[in-house]
């Protein structure tokens, strides 16, 4: 029988670095397995191989974290459009765990039940009625034994504050990300107050994910340490960012700017960022280091390498990689030969081969957020009549 694993408080208790995973519902879309706008995670049950293949790819790059593909698989999320195949929650939820089980199995990795944010929150249900969707979810968690929980991409620190309530009811470790930036959540509230809630609610690792560039979510992460410490709390920090370049960005992150979700590929970050990225994080203190939407196996190697003499090994895709591009060694071309080195890809500043592209875009802030009647959720898929006062919404902004 093989030695239990260490557990995720374990291994931050002990100074360990935990590299998470990278983004499932934007490499799947991009492979054709998820539906772009609900984000849906029916590929779980639908087409499992494709999932297995996305962890088995995480895991070779050097994740310790398997995290199931459960993003937005709620009840209610599932019902507010999509979802043809009219799977449930539960489901696609027990279909996910087993996956992640499956493989994390094959490595060091441990096995991460997460929630997000809810249609029910947006639409102003009641507390109890949230707190409901979770727990049905956690339900399904408990079940298939995870080994740990992460309640993440909660714009409101209010809701996430209810997630991490009812995970605390299982016994299970916690963590708690929110999808915000230094400015604090869609009501204002500072990440290091953000961080001190969550805390107190239950949660033992905070930080943020999601809808920003690594080097704002670590300035994010740094805030809610301040925080924390100041209110004489203790906790670990995590952070996975989005691997795109977000400088122009406001409150509510990449979703505002004008090239969410089809045209994001000339912000993507190059591995060489992700070293860069690795290092900050880490320097801040922070020891659960992975990415979100836009993060490939390459860049989580990336991560890997950078702190491989923390961790004390290299992963096993960097057999056929070479840190800092020490393959290139063996290039026929002696000028790309000439490139393999540290200092060349640190200092390289990237053509975008767009002559015309700007570099910078102009969000769109619509200044909406729970309450707003424009957020009412429904189950229907926008009208074409809905849909053209949109698009004249749209040129006033």
């Amino acid at each position: 029988m093989a030695p239990a694993k260490k557990g995720i408080l374990e291994r931050l208790n002990a100074g360990e670095v935990v590299i998470g995973d990278g983004g499932f519902v934007f490499a799947l879309e991009k492979r054709g397995y998820v539906k772009a706008g609900p984000w849906t995670p029916e590929a779980s049950v639908q087409y499992p191989d494709a999932v297995r293949q996305l962890h088995r790819e995480f895991l070779r790059a050097g994740s310790n974290v398997m995290q199931t593909f459960t993003f937005y698989a709620s009840d209610d999320k599932l019902e507010n459009r999509g979802n043809n195949l009219k799977l449930t929650g539960a489901q696609i939820n027990e279909a996910a765990c087993d996956l992640a089980r499956e493989v994390a199995n094959e490595g060091d990795a441990l096995v991460a039940g997460g929630v997000s944010q809810t249609p029910s929150y947006l639409s102003c249900k009641s507390k109890a009625d949230v707190k409901a969707i979770f727990r049905k979810q956690l339900d399904v968690f408990i079940k298939k034994n995870v080994d740990f929980l992460i309640a993440e991409y909660f714009e409101h620190v209010e809701e996430a504050v209810w997630a991490v309530e009812v995970m605390k009811e299982t016994g299970k470790p916690v963590a708690a990300s929110l999808c915000i930036g230094p400015k604090g959540d869609m009501h204002g509230v500072s990440p290091g107050e953000c961080a001190v809630r969550l805390v107190k609610a239950g949660a033992q690792i905070v930080g943020v994910n999601c809808h920003f560039d690594p080097m704002t979510c670590v300035e994010t992460v740094k805030q809610m340490k301040v925080g924390v410490e100041k209110a004489g709390l203790k906790a670990h920090y995590m952070v996975q960012p989005l691997a795109y370049h977000t400088p122009d960005c406001n409150c509510q992150g990449f979703i505002d700017l004008p090239e969410f979700p089809f045209g994001l590929e000339p912000r993507i970050l190059t591995r060489w960022d992700m070293h860069k990225y690795a290092r900050e994080a880490y320097n801040a203190g922070i020891r659960f280091i992975g990415g979100c939407c836009g993060f490939e196996a390459y860049h989580i190697r990336a991560i890997a390498e950078e702190l491989a003499p923390e961790r004390g090994f290299l992963p096993s895709a960097s057999e056929k990689h070479g840190s800092w591009g020490a393959g290139l060694e063996m290039h026929t071309k002696p000028w790309v030969r000439a490139r393999a080195r540290r200092d060349y890809w640190e200092n390289l500043k990237p053509a975008s081969g767009r002559p015309q592209c700007p570099s910078m875009s102009v969000p769109d802030s619509w200044g909406v957020t729970k309450g707003h009647a424009d957020l009412m959720q429904q189950k229907e898929a926008t009208s074409k009549e809905e849909l053209e006062q949109l698009f004249d919404k749209s040129k006033t902004h």
